[in-house]
Parts: C-alpha cells; sequence; structure tokens
C-alpha cells in the first residue's frame, strides 16, 4: 500500500491524466454505443412463466407487452357523435404505429366503457417486450400520440410498460451540497472539503459510464444506475473523508505530505479497500438468490464501489501531492506541528461519552438494544409485492390513467389476471368455461372477459394443441393484498375444481401473478442469502481481528441495524406513517427485490463503520493488553470521524428521497435510516457497551483456528514518530 501512494503522490500528474483518460474513452464508448438498461427478468418453474411461455409458443404476438389508453370524455359520453371520432382517430393512429400489434377498441368490446359511458379504455398489445423487443422511444410515440390535444376527449396511457425509466436530476446536486456542507464543519478548510468531492464525483463519473457500457452484455435494470450513484458517492466521500483526516494528522505530527500521504494509506487506506470488499462481497452474493435480474444490480453497484475504492487509493494520494499544505486551515500551514489538542485524535466529547458508557454499560446495552428492537418491530409486517402506477407522481400519465381507470371501472382494471388454458388434445372448453363461471360468482373479482382462443386452425374456436385466453378484473387494486389473495385462491382452490380430470394446465399470468411469484421465490431464498453474506463477513473479520467472539457480535449488529431500517421502511411505506412527508399519497407493499440488495448494500455499509471502530480497538488491545482501555480509547478517537462520514451518508441518502422514483425513495429512506442508527446507537453505543460487558472474552480464538486462519492486517504497520523540523 505504500507503494502504491508514493507512486501516485510522485507520478501525480501520469495518475491524474489517466484517470482523465479513462473518463474520456469509456464515455466516449458510451456515447458511441448507448447503453442497454433492461427491466425484463425471467421467473423459471413459476406459474406466470408458464403462463408467458405458452402464450409465447402458441402466439407470439398475444405474449408482448400492454398498455392501456384510457379516454376520458371532457362532456357527455364516449359514444356521444362529437366524442367518439376523435377517439376512432387517436386509435387509428396507434394502430398505425408498427410496434403495436394489436388495438382492443372499446366500441367492439361493451365492457370498456363504464357504466356512465364517460370514460373507456383500449388495450394496446406492442410486438414485444419492452425493453427487449420495443424500446423506450417506441412506446414515447404512444405517449406522444395520446399527449396531442383532442377536442372533447382527454386521453392517457398507463400500463408498467409506459412508467419511463428514473433519471438522475437534481439529488445529486442536493446530497453534494449538504455534504460538502459537513465536510466544511469537519476540516475547517475549502481545499480539503473538496478532495473528499473531486474523488467521489470523478470515481462516479468513470462507473457510471462503465455500467452503461455493460448493460449491452448483461441485463442491467433502469434504476441501476441511480442506485450506483447513490452508493458511489455515499461510499466514495466516506473513504475520502477517513484518508483525508489521517492525512492532515500526519501533517499536524510534522511530517512531509509525502510521508503524511503515504502512512494514510498505508493505514487507513487498508481500512479502506478491506471496507470496500466487504462491500462488494455483500453485494455479490446476490448471486447466490439464482435471480438474473439482480446480477446485473450486484454488478452495477460492485462496479461503483470499486471503482471509488481504486479512486481513493490513487487518485487522492496524487490530489494530496498537488494541493500539500493547503487541507490544513491556513493558521495551522505555516506551523511545523500542530497544538497538541491538534496532534490528540481523542477529542473531548467523545472521551466523555465512552467514559459515560464505561460507568453502566449493561444499562446502556440494554436500553440501546431496547431501543433498536423497538424500530424493528414493524419488520414483522412485511409484505413484499409490486407497487403500480397509482403510486407514480400526480403529474404523470401513466397515474392520471390509472386514476381513470379506478374511477370509471375500478382500480383492478389497472392490472388484469390472464388465464391461460392450455387445450391439449381434447380441445375441450369446458374447464375454462367452468373456471369463467367461479370466477363471475367470486366477490373479489370485478369483472371477466370471454375466452378468447388461439393457436387453431379458425380464429376463436377452440382446436388441438391451441390455447385459451381469459382476461379477469379483480376488484381491488395490482398492489393490494386482496389482489395476492385472490390469485393464489384461483390457483390452489378454483383451477384445480376446474380442471377435475381434463388433464388441461390452466395457468394464471399477467403483470400482478408475475409479481406474486417474483415476491414468494424471494421470500424462499432469502434465508440461503443472509446466510451466505453473513458468514462471509464472519470470515472475513475473524481473519483480520483474530476473535470470534468481536466477529459474531459485529454480525449481530449488522443484522440487527438491517432489520431496524427495515422497520422503519416498513412503518412509512406500508403503514403510511409521515408519507406525504417525502411525497407519496398511497400506501403498498414493499418492492420484491428491495430487501435483498438493500440488506447486501446496508450490510456492506455497517462492516464500514465496524472495520474502521474495530480496528482501532484493536490496535489498542494489542498496544495496551487492556480490554477496557482499548474500547475506551478506541471509542474516544474513532466516534468523531465515524459520525461525520454517518452524516455526510445521511445527506446523500436522504437528498435522494426527494426524487420522484419510489424506488429510489424507498433505498435512499432506507440507507439513510440504516446509516444513522448504525453509527449512531450501534457503534457509538452499543458494540462499546457489550465489549465492555465481554471483557477479554472479546479476544477468544482457539489455538488451532490461529493457526489456520491467514494474517490479515488492516491497521497497517505502525509509523515511526514524526521529528519536528
Amino acid at each position: 500500500m505504500r507503494a502504491l501512494a508514493l507512486f501516485s503522490f510522485r507520478r501525480r500528474r501520469l495518475v491524474l491524466a489517466l484517470w482523465l483518460l479513462l473518463l474520456a474513452v469509456v464515455g466516449g464508448a458510451l456515447g458511441a454505443v448507448g447503453a442497454g438498461y433492461d427491466d425484463s427478468f425471467t421467473l423459471p418453474d413459476t406459474e406466470s412463466a408458464r403462463a408467458f411461455e405458452l402464450l409465447e409458443r402458441v402466439s407470439p404476438a398475444a405474449s408482448g407487452d400492454t398498455l392501456t389508453a384510457v379516454f376520458a370524455a371532457q362532456d357527455g359520453r364516449v359514444t356521444d357523435p362529437g366524442v367518439r371520432p376523435a377517439v376512432e382517430a387517436v386509435l387509428r393512429e396507434l394502430d398505425g404505429l408498427e410496434q403495436v400489434v394489436a388495438v382492443g377498441s372499446p366500441y367492439d368490446a361493451p365492457q370498456q366503457v363504464s357504466q356512465d359511458g364517460r370514460i373507456a379504455f383500449a388495450t394496446l398489445t406492442l410486438t414485444g417486450l419492452v425493453p427487449n423487443d420495443v424500446s423506450h422511444a417506441q412506446v414515447d410515440e404512444v405517449l406522444e400520440i395520446a399527449a396531442e390535444p383532442r377536442e372533447g376527449v382527454r386521453v392517457e396511457v398507463t400500463g408498467q410498460a409506459a412508467t419511463a425509466p428514473p433519471e438522475q436530476g437534481k439529488e445529486e446536486l442536493i446530497g453534494l451540497t449538504a455534504a460538502a456542507v459537513v465536510l466544511f464543519l469537519v476540516f475547517g478548510s475549502l481545499t480539503a472539503m473538496s478532495l473528499p468531492l473531486i474523488t467521489a464525483v470523478l470515481s462516479i463519473a468513470v462507473s457510471l459510464a462503465g455500467v452503461g457500457l455493460l448493460a449491452n452484455l448483461i441485463t442491467i435494470a433502469t434504476f441501476a444506475p441511480t442506485l450506483s450513484v447513490l452508493l458511489g458517492l455515499g461510499v466514495g466521500i466516506d473513504y475520502a473523508l477517513f484518508i483525508v483526516t489521517r492525512y492532515r494528522q500526519g501533517l499536524l505530527e510534522g511530517r512531509t505530505p509525502e510521508e503524511a500521504t503515504a502512512i494514510a494509506i498505508d493505514t487507513s487506506g487498508r481500512a479502506v479497500l478491506f471496507a470496500g470488499i466487504t462491500v462488494c462481497i455483500a453485494l455479490l452474493g446476490l448471486f447466490a438468490l439464482g435471480l438474473s435480474f439482480l446480477y446485473g444490480v450486484a454488478v452495477a453497484a460492485s462496479l461503483a464501489v470499486a471503482t471509488t475504492v481504486l479512486a481513493s487509493l490513487t487518485l487522492l494520494p496524487a490530489l494530496l501531492g498537488f494541493f500539500g499544505r493547503k487541507v490544513l486551515p491556513r493558521r495551522k500551514r505555516a506551523l511545523a506541528t500542530g497544538s497538541p489538542e491538534d496532534l490528540q485524535e481523542e477529542t473531548r466529547g467523545w472521551q466523555r461519552w465512552a467514559a459515560f458508557v464505561d460507568r453502566r454499560p449493561r444499562l446502556v446495552a440494554l436500553t440501546a438494544l431496547g431501543l433498536m428492537v423497538l424500530i424493528a418491530l414493524p419488520l414483522a409486517s412485511l409484505r413484499l409485492g409490486l407497487t403500480d402506477q397509482g403510486s407514480n407522481p400526480e403529474d404523470t400519465t401513466t397515474r392520471q390513467g390509472y386514476d381513470l381507470l379506478a374511477e370509471g371501472f375500478g382500480a383492478g382494471f389497472n392490472g388484469p389476471l390472464l388465464v391461460v388454458t392450455d387445450l391439449g388434445d381434447t380441445a375441450d372448453p369446458a374447464p375454462t368455461q367452468q373456471l369463467v363461471k367461479a370466477l363471475q360468482a367470486d366477490e373479489d373479482v370485478a369483472a371477466v372477459t370471454p375466452t378468447v382462443y388461439l393457436g387453431g386452425p379458425q380464429p376463436g374456436v377452440p382446436a388441438e394443441g391451441g390455447v385459451g385466453i381469459t382476461t379477469v378484473y379483480p376488484a381491488s387494486a395490482p398492489q393490494d393484498e386482496a389482489t395476492s389473495d385472490l390469485v393464489e385462491r384461483v390457483r390452489t382452490d378454483l383451477v384445480p375444481d376446474a380442471r377435475g380430470d381434463s388433464g388441461q394446465e390452466l395457468l394464471v399470468g399477467g403483470s400482478t401473478a408475475v409479481f406474486n411469484d417474483f415476491s414468494q421465490v424471494i421470500a424462499d431464498k432469502l434465508p440461503l442469502f443472509v446466510g451466505v453474506v453473513v458468514l462471509l463477513s464472519f470470515l472475513l473479520l475473524t481473519m483480520v481481528f483474530r476473535s470470534l467472539v468481536v466477529s459474531t457480535v459485529a454480525a449481530l449488529m449488522n443484522l440487527l441495524s438491517a432489520a431496524a431500517a427495515f422497520g422503519v421502511i416498513v412503518a412509512v411505506f406500508q403503514w403510511g406513517y409521515g408519507l406525504s412527508l417525502i411525497g407519496v399519497d398511497r400506501t403498498g407493499p414493499i418492492l420484491a427485490f428491495l430487501p435483498v440488495i438493500l440488506f447486501a448494500i446496508l450490510f456492506g455499509l455497517s462492516m464500514d463503520y465496524e472495520v474502521f471502530l474495530l480496528s482501532r480497538i484493536h490496535e489498542e488491545w494489542l498496544h495496551r493488553g487492556d480490554n477496557r482501555q482499548a474500547v475506551l480509547h478506541g471509542l474516544a478517537a474513532t466516534g468523531r470521524t465515524i459520525t461525520a462520514a454517518a452524516a455526510i451518508m445521511v445527506m446523500l441518502f436522504l437528498a435522494f428521497v426527494v426524487g420522484p422514483d419510489l424506488t429510489i425513495k424507498l433505498f435512499g429512506l432506507g440507507l439513510a435510516v440504516a446509516v444513522f442508527l448504525d453509527a449512531v446507537v450501534i457503534r457509538s453505543v452499543l458494540v462499546p457497551a457489550v465489549m465492555l460487558v465481554l471483557g477479554k472474552v472479546n479476544w477468544y480464538l482457539p489455538a488451532w483456528m490461529d493457526r489456520v486462519l491467514p494474517q490479515v492486517s488492516v491497521e497497517g504497520p505502525a509509523p515511526e514518530p514524526a521529528l519536528a523540523d
């Protein structure tokens, strides 16, 4: 590490030029080929996947994504002579688009016109899936036609395929501004404040371009770039903060800028490298779930973290070479060494806090534990599912179309179920007909359309090897728990009764069913994922700190902070506490994929603070051989830096809560809460209190394990004392 630091410092112009060249090359390549972000995913061995595959085999056109064009008469009914021509003109324009394979006109299906006649809808079947077969630009063509002013009628378009991918906006600027304020308060120097910001922004620019290029090779979701920015800025600024803090300390000890840089990278830089590795391991643990949709997210976020670590260890030392002693406040630059107070890493406030924890460690530990458990309690009510267009911003066409459909027909018309029947060799329609009757009698079903038969020599006639498609409109919204219960009841009760001994396969598909299946797959594999991540981090911590107890406590604390973060998410997004404060007006389930991604990130970030705290406590333990003194001095020395780093992360993550995208709001709030609780309650209170209670037991490691485990040093070699000039 020292050699890398000295090379970067001495060859700073070359290092800076290489980073700028890398950005130009990767950014130029992205500009030439573009980014191919893709939200599609497959769920092997699920009923909704089998329904899609059956449709695709018999009638590929019927397996494409669908949009719903909603028409609202401004005065009168959509069937009035003054309104109908305008609606039909829109339908003709939409039918003329290359990407639209079929348009289900409301004038051919009375059930697509509301009872009062004011609202109607048309189903648009696309030639394939968005964005694999149909691009977002082609979807925009549909939206542009709908947005044109029409006399006497209002036109909106809703549907999952019409939801625009999230864009980076003002959130990054707000977050960076807040981070700059905190950094200035910590360093008291504009130059020192700018270093973490420059390092983080440049590394994120490189990683974003790289993620965009990778999206052409692997499936990467549209929210992955924003998530990468959110995570990369947070860890990038934090990592640079730790290194710059150590560098400034070296200058105040009387060292030259070159020597201070080498020591900072050889000590804090090692901790940054180890912390970054643990974050990447936690993220790449998503591969254990076996869901291809999550692979791209894991790779994108890991690339962002890895790039920030590389920038912290190479670009930052180069920048330190340019700025030298200017990172210190002006009044301290001319001094050969700092004042005794400057040289003291332990601040008085944190010394007093450490003494307070030491006086009653059991009471402090129980109080902190009780608080965390209380915050985590809502987690017991966690419900996974999808968020429908009713949660989109009110000014979007998808939300307005959703509201019109709910007003005219009921919320369930925004997420119909598809019952796909494999007619097999018998081509007997009786099982399907019996199921339709049962569905029509179900109080949770609003409407059932007549079955359409495909795959035969004559359209609309049941045939051997063909399929039947029945559209079922639930009485409740797609994201409501009642809709999920309906899907389960149809599959487990109604379908077996209707199928009887026919041998036919009746499958429940559609977007709502897909998300139900996705949620179930995630729930089934979540214990395996958590176990893999926890085990790997436990082994890493054991190798570094040579203790089974410390590693076990760290793993449990990380789980506790993640549980508390999920508790807050459930309380806000499911229960509605404070929901309006973040610009959301409707409760709903937690996105099915959010827990695993968020857990991976949270576990990695928790490990960051654990490593920085424990590495100092471990260093004091090796130096003093006294557990109590090691904990007190370790907490007093790291508390200020850890809480400052946490404050920066919290500010950055909260900035993303103000954005329009619900997925990013969920991530932003969850990460902000977790980092705050982890730094303020876990690392500053609970971990030190527990370690004080346990005493020397903290450092227990069987002799045979000590021999087997490789030696890994995070603290680095102790630096030589500096001599003042």
